[in-house]
């Protein structure tokens, strides 16, 4: 015999939690036949509710089984840097561009770390606020892209290795592909012929898979031009990190005379304050930026950087996602190669050491 809900009422499923001793929103997984609990936990909720003679609503049932018309971007980095940077207001543009064509709006927040966006993408999708979401700057071990695959939620993994991503991109799951290596090797081919022979660079994080893969680059790429591998040293990305990076690089007994940073920040923080650092840019030191932005532009003297239409990358981010979720199979978007704009922080030839002025700029 089926209890009724207190006071008569029709059984809700605060009722239901109530009576299977689980929380509404574990009672809500259940019922909606979601991941997220036990089968013993299951059972229990659908017993509380066949007991209190529950039954879905065809309005519930209509709004479950809705489009949400919306993707979700949970960006896990430090707030501060997202200031500085423009590299995500780019992407973002890119992709709101192309998904409003079709009605889908973009669901944003920025979480301090990994661990918080899985709980982030996990409610999204719980709460079916979002049909597919877009992973960027993926960690060797990611917990972020366990959950997507393990949901089966549509998604675009920023990830630039598709070889990289269980099954290659497999079941739901998208990527775009981005070469490293070329880009570093115009920017070594590029010092070499003004002279410089002690190289390094300023990376950023080196938990992320794209860090990972321009390491090996760069040691590939300095290994076969010097005939040794350059030296690298981990950063932040922040403006605070590429100085402290620069400085324990200058202060070598054999210092660099070309550095090339990760972003765009890093080395525009370190024309900006050469003579806090004691160089001249570029007489002392050549300065490359890994990624192309007005910093790069406006810095005096302007950067060299690597220039990519971070835009276009965004729009097809987003073209990615609207085809997995119009029923298309996965594919991968190979990107653009980065091109290497030569601009006044790598000058001419390098200035002899013996020849330097001794002025500072």
């Amino acid at each position: 015999m089926n209890r009724p809900a207190p006071g008569g009422a029709r059984p809700t499923i605060r009722d239901i939690a109530r009576l299977a001793g689980v929380s509404k929103a574990s009672a809500s997984y259940a019922l909606n036949d979601l991941p997220g609990v036990s089968a013993a936990t299951r059972e229990r909720v659908l017993a509380a509710a066949r007991e209190l003679g529950w039954r879905p609503s065809a309005a519930a049932r209509s709004l479950s089984n809705a489009r949400a018309h919306a993707v979700g971007l949970a960006v896990a980095r430090d707030v501060e840097l997202l200031g500085e940077e423009p590299y995500y207001m780019r992407l973002v543009a890119g992709m709101e561009g192309v998904l409003a064509t079709e009605s889908v709006s973009l669901l944003m927040t920025v979480v301090p770390d990994e661990t918080a966006a899985v709980g982030v993408l996990h409610r999204w999708w719980a709460e079916r606020r979002v049909d597919g979401v877009v992973l960027t700057d993926l960690l060797v071990d990611d917990p972020r892209l366990e959950l997507v695959t393990g949901l089966g939620v549509p998604c675009v993994v920023r990830a630039g290795a598709d070889e990289e991503l269980p099954g290659g991109g497999a079941g739901t799951v998208a990527v775009s592909v981005e070469d490293e290596r070329e880009p570093l090797a115009q920017v070594v081919a590029h010092l070499l012929e003004r002279g410089h022979r002690r190289l390094a660079r300023v990376s950023g994080p080196s938990g992320f898979r794209h860090t990972r893969r321009r390491d090996r680059a760069w040691r590939e790429v300095t290994a076969a031009a010097l005939g040794a591998e350059q030296e690298v040293v981990v950063a932040d990305y922040t403006a605070r990190g590429g100085l402290e990076a620069t400085r324990a690089l200058l202060a070598r007994p054999h210092p660099p005379t070309a550095v090339v940073y990760d972003n765009d920040v890093m080395a525009a923080t370190v024309v900006a304050e050469r003579r806090a650092l004691g160089v001249r840019v570029p007489e002392d030191l050549a300065v490359v930026a890994g990624e192309d932005s007005i910093l790069c532009r406006l810095a005096d003297p302007a950067i060299t950087a690597l220039r990519r239409d971070v835009v276009t990358d965004g729009a097809g981010s987003a073209r990615l996602l609207l085809d997995l979720l119009a029923g298309r199979a996965p594919r991968s978007l190979r990107l653009e190669p980065r091109e290497l704009v030569v601009r006044a922080s790598c000058g001419g030839a390098l200035t002899p050491p013996a020849a330097a002025s001794p002025a500072r700029r």
